[in-house]
């Protein structure tokens, strides 16, 4: 079977992996700086691996994609939810993980990535998010 050259509804998604703090208490991102591409799908998993929740937030970065959805799902991998529509900020609690599945759709460079819970940004939370 082939498909049409550029048909995007068959891309397989580009894993990127982005973990909130860790197990030392440190308070950022790792890593944190992303470089992505127009066009392409992804599949962000942000995964908290921190004692505390974490907030996952970029106002510029969620006007520039076309997010298809966030997925929730058990500790075993089994889906229990999926968000649609516009995504601003993700909350992960301790030892979970979401799957944020998305298409850049414009190029620039977000730098308003940031944990919006008091005193994380200050210690450190920030980020850029690059889209090509």
């Amino acid at each position: 079977m082939s498909f049409a050259a550029g048909d995007m509804t068959k891309q397989e998604p580009v894993e990127i992996y982005v973990n909130l703090g860790n197990e030392k208490g440190e308070i950022k991102f790792f890593p944190n700086k992303l470089l992505l591409e127009t066009g392409k799908l992804y599949k962000l998993i942000i995964k908290n691996n921190s004692p505390q929740k974490h907030y996952f937030s970029s106002d510029k970065f969620s006007q520039a994609v076309f997010t298809r959805k966030v997925q929730i799902s058990t500790s075993s991998g089994k889906p229990i939810a999926e968000i649609k529509g516009l995504v601003r900020e993700i909350e992960v609690y301790p030892g979970r993980t979401a799957e944020w599945w998305f298409v850049p759709l414009k190029t620039g460079k977000f730098d308003d990535l940031r944990c919006t819970i008091p005193g994380h940004a200050e210690a450190g939370m920030v980020g850029v998010i690059e889209i090509k």
